[in-house]
């Protein structure tokens, strides 16, 4: 999902590197689809400014096109995830929009859509947003879905997005599951205005124009349509002209094709300080058949002033049982978005690196944690330190930190490496850097979180420990390793002690690749924040035997347990 990690951040200001064929070609990914469209005053808004809806009408038929090269064939929208627009667009500047497939499932495919703006006056340009469609490809004449061939990354940003994507793709199996636990209790408030006031219904018939090249309605001419009747529902509680800041995803739940009737329904669900969240969807029918649900989605306005500032705006009164459910939701998916954007912009320099966790934002800290040893070991300018039996030892300087990584292969299954690594409490069998290790928190099968204690770096001094939520994953195919992905999080059950200090861990783990059935290469990483540099910083210039024997001890412990199955943590809620 957009601006779900920093480092994606940074992959929208930093082109890939300039690969090099064997021909002596430029390497360019043949699923990459440009679009460049001046803004003129038919595509503006009241302001004089580029209407999202048209935006969005662009990026859609761009990134279909991209899926469509890839597939081989035609492709529908089947979501659109969230959308943070970064930057108005005015008219006559050049919008570019590029269109990349990241990866590739079995019927379906993620694609990367970025989107700069472009002034040609003074060949300045800035990003405005970045996003991630799902697209779907049609099933055959014999009703058979066609079966995707895989993406092949070339390039390290390539690599990257093609194995972010296996984790955003799990984030969409599971956005909606979340919203029931953060159901808040309605708060009335005097001289609200009434939801009713800001309902807007709108239909839309469906014509050629309409339609894409496979006589459907464009992904895009719906949301642009939504677009429209959520504006007119902002504009209606603070009689004002709102500016659309972000999209909740889109998800499209069925087709419409020509002759369609679409109609739009918008309300106000609720009115926080300075942003409004709406709630639209579409409905379809023909003739007198009953309506089709095609889509909805939940788009969040500000109201600015002269000078560019939110202004505070009224609240709201919800209808009886429906709109008090909404009103509720809304306040939930307003935490999402905060615990989001908190957990996703904390700078790796600044402490503390920590990050407070409860149920509702697990999903987020879960793939921050996997996503970012996933980014280091996607890194490519990894310096070997030394080697010794067979144990590497590769360091990595970058933003004031110091990275290391720890490679070696182990003749046991990469399926039981995975098994036994997993559990933290059994690293106190080869890790004599581990004194205890205990479960404070089984959240589910994939993320646990661990209080973990350490020895004292100096005669008389305090030890250290550790709050660590620990994210597993399996690989979603053989081009996948197993993860376990290693971070620190802040719980108030377990606050600092007297007798040990505090530890931080920003970014560690393991990563697991199956080189054959019986051949495993595991590789550990580590960013070393000031609380665990005093722990390495005497094998950096060497590999001692500090790191030597506790890698030597791993390697014998997983080939003593290998027929052994590793116990399950016990379930502490």
């Amino acid at each position: 999902m957009l601006n779900m990690t920093s480092e994606n951040k940074d992959s929208d200001t930093m082109p890939d590197p300039l690969l090099i064929q064997e021909s002596g070609e430029v390497y360019r990914n043949p699923t990459e689809v440009q679009m460049s469209q001046i803004v003129l005053p038919c595509h503006a808004n009241h302001c004089g400014e580029l209407s999202v809806g048209q935006l969005l009408k662009w990026m859609d038929s761009t990134a279909c096109l991209s899926a469509e090269r890839h597939a081989g064939c035609s492709c529908i929208t089947a979501s659109v995830d969230d959308i943070h627009f970064e930057h108005t667009i005015g008219v006559g500047k050049v919008v570019n929009i590029i269109a990349k497939v990241n990866r590739a499932f079995t019927s379906s495919m993620e694609v990367g859509i970025l989107v700069t703006c472009e002034d040609l006056y003074t060949d300045r340009q800035w990003k405005v947003c970045h996003a991630f469609a799902t697209f779907a490809a049609r099933r055959t004449e014999a009703g058979k879905v066609k079966s995707l061939k895989q993406v092949i990354a070339h390039t390290q940003m390539e690599q990257m997005e093609y194995s972010l994507a296996a984790e955003r793709r799990r984030m969409r199996l599971i956005h909606a599951e979340i919203i029931t636990d953060l159901l808040s209790k309605c708060q009335e408030y005097q001289d609200a205005v009434a939801a009713e006031r800001t309902r807007v219904e709108s239909v839309e018939l469906v014509l050629p124009p309409h339609a894409n090249h496979q006589v459907s309605t464009f992904g895009g001419q719906i949301m642009a349509w939504m677009e429209n009747v959520a504006t007119i529902a902002a504009s209606r509680l603070c009689n004002a002209h709102p500016t659309l800041r972000s999209i909740d995803m889109f998800h499209f739940r069925g087709p419409s094709h020509i002759g369609d009737r679409l109609v739009l329904k918008a309300i106000v669900n609720n009115a926080f300080k300075h942003s409004m969240e709406v709630g639209v969807c579409a409905e379809a029918y023909q003739g007198g058949e009953p309506l089709r649900h095609i889509n909805s989605a939940f788009m969040t306005f500000e109201v600015l002033d002269s000078d560019r500032k939110p202004c505070t705006l009224p609240r709201i009164r919800p209808e009886p049982v429906d709109g008090k459910r909404r009103f509720q939701e809304a306040i939930a998916r307003k935490k999402i978005r905060l615990d989001r954007k908190y957990i996703i912009s904390c700078k790796q320099t600044e402490v503390p690196l920590s990050v407070p966790w409860d149920p509702s934002n697990q999903m987020y800290l879960s793939y921050n944690n996997v996503s970012a040893l996933k980014l280091m070991d996607n890194r490519n300018n990894w310096v070997l330190a030394s080697e010794k039996n067979k144990v590497r030892l590769y360091t990595l300087e970058e933003n004031q930190m110091l990275c290391f990584k720890v490679e070696m292969n182990v003749r046991v299954s990469a399926e039981q490496t995975f098994h036994l690594l997993s559990d933290l409490r059994r690293r106190m069998e080869w890790d004599r850097h581990y004194e205890s290790c205990e479960v404070i928190n089984q959240a589910d099968e994939e993320d646990t979180i661990y209080r973990v204690a350490t020895p004292s770096v100096t005669k008389g001094g305090k030890g250290k420990d550790f709050i660590l939520l620990a994210s597993r994953r399996k690989p979603c195919d053989s081009r996948d390793p197993y993860l376990i992905a290693l971070r620190s999080v802040t719980l108030p059950t377990h606050p600092p002690t007297e007798e040990y200090t505090r530890g931080e861990v920003l970014c560690a783990g393991f990563t697991i690749w199956e080189e054959s059935s019986s051949v495993t290469k595991i590789t550990y990483y580590n960013q070393a924040t000031p609380g665990v540099l005093p722990y390495i910083s005497t094998d950096i210039a060497g590999l001692s035997s500090s790191f030597y024997s506790a890698f030597s001890a791993c390697s014998q412990f997983l080939l003593a347990n290998k027929d052994s199955l590793a116990p399950k943590p016990s379930v502490q809620y």
